[in-house]
């Protein structure tokens, strides 16, 4: 679809960089985390639970809108085809996010600079997400929402919109939110899965293992979906995110870390630190 093939034809700025302007270097200024994580930071705050809660209150409260606004016309189709099409924008948009956080900015960025991180130290150790309890893992996204959610569903409201409005933003924060776990049923082992997410990955509703595996493969540039996963196949053929890559190349002269910083970086460790790994991931359990 596209002439240019910038992974393989493309200088390295390390090698030759462009003289009307300094060398960027593109390592992330972060250290890998440790093989064996430390458990109290695989546990849930009460900081992090109180914001957990604070977002799906607001999730909540913007469904319960729905619902009362839906039973007072007497019509479900309308909020139920919103709430669809929430969850398959809220796929497409987990895919963007993730696409951004892996292959641009560092630790110090600002306002996300904590999630590109936790990010990109994932895919060095990308089974410690299976360990983490569930309001450590979700407790960014939840804040977020937390936030922005009742100040949407007030405009809403204010607007005089109706039920399915709502509905497409309840289910877009809830799908939002929720990914995170998604992203973590998608590394999990088999047999301590919840009962009834294997078949929900194997249906389609959630990212599958396999599907989602992919992404923790060289070059490391195909499947950032988390939702659904449903995304993944539109984007990858067409190669969206190359494209944007190349523009934002262009543009800017800034590099994503999956042209040149996949091959050390993101490999997940093996021998004696992925048997560590799996002692942390045994003794937390």
């Amino acid at each position: 679809m596209y002439a240019l093939t910038p992974r393989c034809n493309l200088p390295s700025l390390r090698r030759a960089p462009p003289p009307c302007r300094a060398a960027t270097p593109t390592t992330p200024a972060i250290s890998a985390p440790p093989s064996r994580a430390d458990p109290d930071e695989l546990r849930s705050t009460w900081p992090q639970r109180a914001w957990t809660l604070a977002g799906s209150a607001a999730v909540l409260s913007s469904l319960s809108a729905s619902a009362s606004l839906a039973a007072d016309s007497g019509s479900y189709a309308e909020p139920i085809a919103a709430a669809l099409a929430a969850y398959s924008l809220a796929d497409l948009a987990t895919g963007v996010y993730h696409w951004l956080v892996d292959n641009y900015g560092d630790a110090s960025t600002p306002l996300v600079g904590a999630q590109i991180a936790a990010f990109q130290g994932h895919h060095r150790h990308p089974t410690t997400i299976t360990r983490r309890e569930p309001c450590n893992n979700l407790h960014a996204l939840a804040r977020a929402i937390a936030f922005a959610l009742p100040a949407v569903d007030a405009a809403v409201t204010a607007a005089h919109a109706p039920a399915a409005a709502h509905a497409f933003a309840g289910t877009f924060a809830a799908c939002v939110v929720l990914s995170q776990q998604f992203h973590s049923w998608a590394h999990e082992k088999r047999r301590r899965l919840p009962p009834g997410v294997e078949a929900l990955q194997a249906a389609g509703v959630l990212v599958s293992r396999a599907q989602h595996a992919a992404h923790h493969r060289q070059p490391y540039s195909t499947n950032y979906c988390i939702v659904s996963g449903m995304w993944n196949g539109v984007l990858d053929r067409n190669k969206v995110f190359e494209a944007l890559e190349m523009v934002v190349f262009l543009r800017t002269g800034v590099r994503p870390r999956s042209w040149d910083e996949t091959d050390a970086a993101w490999m997940e460790e093996t021998g004696d630190a992925a048997a560590a790994t799996a002692i942390a991931g045994s003794d937390s359990s």
